[in-house]
């Protein structure tokens, strides 16, 4: 059995809603709710230790795409990250958010140019052999990838889009 992700907030391949999307105050353009989406997942495989839970935008107009969330540490026993779980929410304990493409760690919602094409959201959830990876808040989303990229088991996925 592999790991599977789905989430009460959209469907894969699905539009994400505004209440996910950014808000005012970050200076985009967008006027969202900033909620962090709920995410579940379930079959991790044995000798999982911990969780992450990572969001990209490939599309983002940047060369290198844009990190919008990282999540690392997340205990092994626990199956879900409820809506609103970043930013003050209810993460799990020990559960340690890294730094984004925002420039600090916690969720930052979907903000793609006006007018641009629907961008991809890319929803992951590693199931990780460590029980803590060794790095910070300030550690850049690069740096936790290349430590998930060394310490994943297993990963499953979600896309979802947005446009404005």
């Amino acid at each position: 059995m592999s790991i599977s992700l789905r989430s009460n907030s959209f469907e894969d391949g699905d539009y994400l809603n505004e209440s996910l999307a950014l808000s005012e105050d970050y200076g985009f353009g967008c006027a969202g709710a900033n909620q962090s989406p709920h995410l579940a997942w379930s079959g991790a495989p044995e000798g999982t230790k911990s969780f992450a839970v990572t969001c990209y935008d490939p599309d983002a107009p940047t060369g290198s795409g844009f990190w919008h969330w990282v999540v690392v540490n997340i205990p092994a026993d626990t199956t879900e990250l409820v809506l609103g779980a970043s930013n003050g929410g209810a993460l799990p304990g020990g559960a340690l958010e890294t730094r984004t493409d925002f420039g600090k760690p916690g969720w930052g919602g979907p903000c793609p140019p006006e007018g641009d094409h629907p961008h991809r959201y890319l929803f992951a959830v590693h199931a990780v052999g460590e029980e803590t990876l060794p790095v910070a808040a300030d550690t850049s989303a690069a740096i936790v990838g290349f430590m998930l990229n060394f310490n994943t088991l297993d990963k499953a996925t979600l896309m979802g889009l947005y446009k404005r």
